[in-house]
């Protein structure tokens, strides 16, 4: 798939700084991958990070991807950075 912009929503922000969610059926692989966010280029920027809930009906992940580039037409973020999904009981 490719990116939704309706699956994507801004939480918070302040001083240069977005926290945004982004859930999607898309593997964190494909997520991460240059140019995937290019269609929200215009918002994000270097340092915001992306809470995201990937593979969602699958093999879902979730963590933080975080902007490294931003551009007016171009968007790259870091590999997706795992929370903690061990459950021991």
């Amino acid at each position: 798939m490719a990116y939704d912009p309706t699956n994507l929503s801004a939480l918070s922000y302040a001083n240069g700084f977005t926290l945004w969610h982004y859930k999607t059926t898309d593997a964190a692989g494909d997520v991460d991958t240059t140019g995937y966010f290019n269609g929200a280029a215009g918002m994000m920027r270097v340092g915001d990070f992306i809470l995201a809930n990937t593979g969602v009906g699958g093999a879902t992940q979730s963590g933080v991807f975080i902007v490294t580039t931003a551009t007016p037409s171009s968007v790259d973020v870091s590999n997706l950075q795992p929370f903690g999904l061990s459950n021991t009981d």
